[in-house]
């Protein structure tokens, strides 16, 4: 209880010393100090800082320009894509087999090499699936298709950031019979450019 009582007159003194304070500043106001002569004031002046920015260019956006890679290297990357095979699994499996891990490795040097200098440049790897199963099987299988890629092309150098995953499961099929070599052929992964805003 004292200590409280401690902490309210300390208060109540506090506020009494700055109302009297501000009283006295108000009644005894200096008076204003003389103009300084204009050659004075000139000199002092600083110079206006608009005039150095406006010769010094801005380099945030220079460094965002440079996180995209030019039109001849997205023509690249573009063609890189186009020869990297769609990389094929057996059925309900998510493993990457030996000619899927070909497929992947063929390119993916060079792709790494040139995604490094670009990090908001990114992948997208679509799992697909056959039309056996369920829409939620397959997306599912879809997605750990898409993830077994995407785990094989970080581990060669591609930035995970970079790379998304997505999963059509068996909503997008290049084949449309309904025989095992068509299916072989809709159990894949596809690996696109994700568009990107210029």
């Amino acid at each position: 209880m004292k200590h409280a009582q401690k902490r309210t007159l300390l208060a109540v003194a506090i506020v009494s010393l700055l109302t009297a304070a501000c009283a006295k500043k108000n009644a005894a106001a200096p008076a204003p100090p003389a103009p300084a002569p204009a050659a004075a004031v000139a000199m002092a002046k600083p110079a206006p800082a608009t005039a150095h920015t406006a010769t010094t260019p801005p380099p945030a956006p220079v460094a965002q320009a440079q996180r995209y890679p030019s039109a001849a290297t997205r023509a690249r990357i573009d063609e890189l894509l186009a020869k990297i095979e769609d990389a094929y699994f057996d059925y309900d499996k998510a493993s990457l087999r030996p000619d899927a891990l070909k497929a992947l490795q063929d390119d993916s040097a060079e792709l790494r090499d040139i995604l490094k200098d670009y990090p908001n440049y990114k992948l997208t790897i679509e799992g697909h699936c056959d039309e056996r199963g369920s829409d939620e099987y397959n997306i599912a299988l879809g997605d750990k298709r898409a993830e077994s890629a995407k785990d094989y092309l970080v581990q060669v150098g591609i930035p995970s950031a970079q790379l998304k995953v997505v999963s059509y499961g068996k909503q997008r099929p290049v084949c449309d019979e309904h025989d095992e070599a068509c299916w072989q052929r809709n159990r894949r992964i596809h690996i696109v450019a994700l568009a990107q805003a210029q």
